[in-house]
């Protein structure tokens, strides 16, 4: 019996001083991304990224580090490679806060390439209640350059229910909304 304990025990700690190691390692590889991020030196940041993806995975410095590297591909005009990126937050995500910042950003990348229905699709997965105002918000602006007014327009509605009163974010949608043609009451 205390051969099972003891074990237990050490098994126990064994994962701990295991897991610990994994998001030490998985952090000074973020850290590097970051660093060939603000550098701007873009193969750095594949490579970099290609490194943190395949030997740390499951790891929120991998997911945070993937959002890091799309940004910055997107900023250096690499759209093909930021979407990659962003699919690849998606798939692997263990936090539904990172997928769902991961759909909205690749779901704007897909509509400046004209895939509207890919970006729809994106949207459509499962976000948390906090995100799908923006996601709402998002939808409409895919509409509206689809010149589908009406859908445009109900989920730009969306969007503003979503928001509470005093959000930064509410009085831009409110101008999208009224771009439409709807006049939104501030009262």
């Amino acid at each position: 019996v205390l051969i099972v304990v003891f074990g237990s025990i050490a098994a126990y700690n064994g994962w701990h001083w295991w897991q610990k190691h994994q998001a030490h390692q998985a952090a000074a590889m973020y850290d590097e991304l970051e660093r060939a991020a603000q550098e701007r030196n873009m193969e750095r940041v594949q490579r970099a990224l290609a490194d943190i993806q395949d030997r740390y995975p499951r790891t929120t410095q991998a997911q945070q580090g993937a959002l890091v590297a799309a940004q910055a591909m997107q900023q250096a005009g690499q759209a093909e490679p930021a979407q990659k990126a962003l699919a690849w937050v998606v798939d692997k995500a263990s936090a539904k806060g990172y997928e769902a910042t991961a759909r909205l950003r690749l779901a704007a990348l897909l509509m400046d390439a004209k895939s509207y229905d890919e970006a729809l699709k994106q949207l459509g997965g499962s976000m948390p209640a906090s995100f799908a105002p923006l996601a709402a918000d998002r939808r409409g602006d895919i509409y509206k350059l689809q010149g589908k007014k009406t859908e445009a327009i109900a989920e730009y509605q969306k969007a503003v229910a979503g928001l509470q009163e005093g959000t930064e974010y509410r009085p831009l949608v409110e101008v999208k909304l009224a771009s439409v043609g709807v006049e939104v009451s501030t009262s």
